[in-house]
This record gives structure tokens, sequence and C-alpha cells, in this order.
């Protein structure tokens, strides 16, 4: 705090100067190299400021979100006798919840920093950055000034724990990537464009519903050949998804014919590149620059700066994160319905391991019924999977896949094509989220089953796109204002209209560990999409002590 005060004191000096004739007469004094370096001191200096108060930005935003999250806890338990923990769970809850939101603040990092106008300061030189962008050698030229030095500062000062798990991710992903890139005759570099797109979160979805490790939207993905039904999304597939990208961008290039431009299109589209270059009248990044999108400028100067930090993170100190992916898979043919439960059960593969190598199916069910489909599994299991092949698929294949579930499944898939849930950001507001989605201010407070327009920094709201327009709020926010007396639910429930359609067989109490999927298993027929639909909940995410009601098959 006393390095924020003085800061301001020099600010404040500097924008509210001494007497016009003083001033007059102590530049007079100074030569124009001092005059400079003061000038370049005092940059410093506000450059240093800005970092700070974006450091306490985050804080706060970190501490709103917290906040919210501790309210979602003590209302998913309000029907207990009073405010405040009252049991081991629930205390575990809060515990892990702070955990959690720790983590995640490492976990976000270099994300607060508004890239248009901060500059970092780093004790690495400009020769030395250069020297080491050419002795890298990149088919893709890289350019280099003050903009791209700030991006390589930023992935290699800024983000220490982030970059460190990309590293690890990337002894997995990159050669996957580098085989298709190869595969198609075009530079390898590119596989640095997933680090900016996904931090190599190959489930990440972003705020336009953009998914996958290389955030396809939905019709650029079924344009380029991804399957997107109830079971299976592409965007998912490393592999698949990645054949998807190095397609796109091979079209791109044919299009510029520059790999800056075209790497710039596959952030903001063709159109936007070109209408660019018809203002500008050149085919230069740097010339465009000003005329691209915002989000758009710093994508080439973030492109050379995570390539920079993934070739010399070891002279910033940095080491990869040991990764939990098995170092050598196998693929199976899936020619009939095969749930991930059944392969656990039977050859012993954890689901976890599956889900990571397979996260396009997600409801963890390969629908080989339909067409064959490909199964990863770790290379160590092949022998066994071979050998039970004929128990896998049999074992409990009537439970898993009853006719209610695979219903339930396939009118989940109808919905989720239209649908995105937004998490609510500073200065939001219901006219604003209408607005950018297209859709009403009533219909948004309908969907969530929101009473008054008051919004929370973390809350979740689901809003349907395209047209579809459910005729209540058959789903829920779990951030949602709660529900009036008249239309509470019983005891247990979550607070959601659609949690009272139906009859409960249990009431579950969640623990430290649980997850909707590990509950479903508990109980024969029914599905954690079941258990989600029943209770209301648009999220995966349960807390220790929340009760479920667990709904009949």
């Amino acid at each position: 705090m006393k390095r924020l005060i003085c800061l301001l004191a020099s600010v404040f000096l500097f924008v509210f100067p001494a007497p016009a004739q003083t001033v007059r007469d102590s530049v007079a004094r100074k030569s124009k190299k001092v005059l400079v370096r003061e000038y370049k001191a005092m940059a410093a200096e506000l450059d240093s400021l800005r970092a700070l108060v974006d450091e306490y930005r985050e804080r706060l935003r970190l501490d709103d979100s917290l906040r919210s999250d501790l309210i979602e806890i003590y209302e998913e338990n309000e029907d207990k006798i009073a405010a405040g923990p009252q049991d081991d769970r629930q205390t575990d809850s809060l515990i892990s919840l702070w955990y959690l939101h720790r983590q995640a603040s490492k976990l976000h990092e270099g994300e607060g920093f508004d890239m248009d106008s901060i500059h970092f300061e780093s004790d690495v030189p400009d020769s030395v950055y250069l020297k080491r962008l050419a002795r890298m050698n990149s088919y893709i030229t890289l350019p280099y000034n003050s903009k791209v030095r700030d991006y390589i500062i930023l992935y290699s000062e800024k983000m220490p724990t982030r970059m460190q798990q990309m590293l690890g991710l990337s002894e997995f992903y990159f050669p996957i990537f580098e085989e298709t890139f190869d595969r198609y005759g075009m530079p390898e570099e590119l596989k640095y464009m997933a680090v900016i797109e996904s931090a190599l979160n190959p489930t990440a979805v972003s705020r336009a519903n953009a998914k996958g490790m290389w955030q396809f939207m939905h019709n650029t993905a079924r344009s380029y050949g991804l399957t997107i039904n109830s079971y299976v999304d592409e965007r998912l597939d490393p592999v698949k998804s990645a054949d998807a990208a190095a397609r796109y961008l091979r079209d791109a290039y044919k299009t510029f014919g520059d790999w800056n431009l075209a790497i710039s299109s596959y952030n903001c589209g063709s159109g936007n590149v070109l209408k660019a270059i018809r203002r500008s009248g050149s085919r230069d990044f740097w010339d465009l620059y000003e005329f691209l999108p915002r989000e758009t400028r710093g994508y080439v100067p973030a492109f050379v700066g995570a390539m920079y930090a993934f070739n010399y993170y070891k002279e910033h100190g940095m080491t990869p994160t040991l990764c939990s992916m098995p170092a050598h898979v196998d693929t199976i043919q899936v020619r009939q319905m095969l749930h991930f439960q059944q392969v656990s059960e039977v050859v012993g593969i954890p689901v976890e391991t599956l889900r990571e190598l397979n996260p396009q199916y997600i409801h963890d069910i390969v629908p080989g019924a339909d067409k064959p489909y490909t199964l990863r599994i770790p290379f160590k299991y092949t022998g066994a999977f071979i050998d039970h092949e004929d128990s896998v698929y049999t074992h409990k294949a009537k439970e898993l896949f009853s006719p209610a579930t695979l219903e339930n499944i396939k009118n989940a898939g109808s919905v989720e094509a239209e649908r995105i849930v937004y998490k609510v950001k500073s200065g939001d507001y219901l006219g604003r989220i209408a607005a950018r989605y297209h859709v009403s201010v009533s219909d948004i407070k309908r969907w969530n089953g929101l009473r008054s327009n008051n919004l929370r920094i973390g809350q979740r709201l689901v809003i349907y796109k395209k047209g579809y327009r459910p005729s209540s709020a058959s789903t829920s926010s779990s951030g949602g204002n709660k529900p009036s007396s008249s239309s509470k639910p019983s005891s247990g429930s979550t607070g959601s209209s659609s949690a009272k359609s139906g009859e409960a067989q249990a009431v579950y109490v969640v623990k430290a560990g649980d997850t909707l999927y590990d509950i479903a298993k508990n109980y024969p027929g029914v599905s954690a999409d079941n258990i989600m639909k029943f209770n209301g909940i648009t999220s995966n995410k349960i807390h220790p002590g929340l009760k479920l009601r667990i709904p009949k098959p």
C-alpha cells in the first residue's frame, strides 16, 4: 500500500506541476538527454502503477467470486437451522472452496492485463530477445517490436504456474499437432495457436460457445466435417479438431498467402481480414493492425510470445508440470454402444482416464451402433480389453442403455446446441447481456427464474439462442434468485422448478470427492444428466452438503 501511495504522489506531481514560470526555468536548465531520461522514468512508474491497479482489481474480482460462491453454498443448504456451517461436510465445502479460489488465482495468471495499454518491464534486453527469436529459425516470420515484447514477457514471466502446466500438457498434445500439420505440409509452429486459443484445454468453452482446444464455433466445425450430436462433440477431440484446424488454416493461407494473416483470420474470420486489407491497401500485418478487430490485433504478438516461452522456458526458470496423460496410447474401433463404466469395471481403466483421452464423448458413451467410433485407451490395457471384449459390451448393458436413459440423452442433445451458460462479470446488467445474445430481458428472467433485474458477479445465467424458447424456466441457473415460498420445492431440493415435476426415489447428500457420475452409479437406470435435469443443475460442479433428489428411472 505504501508503494501505491508513493506512486500516486509521483503521478500527482506529474499531472499538477509547479507554476508555469518555475517549470520553464527548470526545463531551461536541463538538457534534452536529462528530460528524456526523466520522461522514461516517469513512464516506467506509470506502467508500474497500472500493473498494481490491475493486480488489486483482480484481487477484488476473486473476492467477489468467492463471496458469490459462499452465498450459493448457504442457499443450497437453506433448510439448515441457521446460517453458517452446521456439520463437517459443509465446513469441508467452505475450506475446499477457499482452496480452489486460491488455485484459481494461479490458473488465471495473465488474464487480468489490458494488453492494449500495458507495457511490461524485464531485465532481458531487446538484443537477447532478437537473438533468441532468430535462433528459433521459424518458417513463419516472427516480427519483433514493443507489442511483441510485451507478449513475450507475459508468457515467459507473468504467468509461471499456467505456463508450467501447459508445458507439461504439451508433451502429450504437441506430437499429435506436429504429425497433423506435417501431414498437410504446413509449418509445425502452428501448434502454438492451441496455446493461445485454449491453454491446451480440450474441453474449453468460450463466452461465444466456441468449444475445444481449437475453439471451433458450431457451424464452422460442421463445415469442416466435425460430428456434433447428442453423444459426440468432435470439437473436443484433440486429434480430429487439430485436423480441422489444419484444413482451415490451409484454406486461409491459400486466400492470403501469408501465415500471419492466416493466423489472424483464425481469430476473427477471413471476412474481417479482407475488410482490413481493403481499408489499409496493404497485406502486411502491421499495416492492417489498426483496421483489425481489437481482440485480433494481439493474436500474432501472442503467437510469437507463446512460441518464445515454449522454446526458452528453461532460461526463465520454469519446468514442465508432470502430465497425468499416459505416455503411450492405443486406439480401439468401437462398433457397438459402449459406456466408459463398462470399460472401467471390466478392464480396470479409471473412468477419469477415459474421459481425459476421449473428451468428445460428452455422456461417457461411445455410440458405435450408428457408425464406427474410436476409443483411446492407455497402451498397457490393450491386451486386457481385447481378451475381455465380449464381456465389456454385455456388462450392465441393459442398465446403462435403458430406453429412458437414451431418450433423456437425445432430448438433452437437442437443446444443448441452442443453450449457453453465461457467467456474470463486473459491469454486466440484464440489458447488456440480452443485447449481446439478441434475446429479451424478460426471456432471460423467465429462463432463470429471476424475480428482479439484480445480478451478482459470478452468477450463471442460462441463455437460449437461435430462437429456441422454452415455455418456462425448465433449467434454472445455480446463481439465480431463490424461488418464492409458494413455489418452493420440498426440503432437499436445490430450488428448481424442474425438480418438483417428478417423484424422487431418494435424497442424496453430497460428500467430499463426489461427482455426479459417481452418484448416478449408485442408482441403476439413472444417469448424471438425469440428476442434473431433475434438480435443475446447469453445471456438474457440486458442493459437499448439497442435497440432490434422485429421480426414478
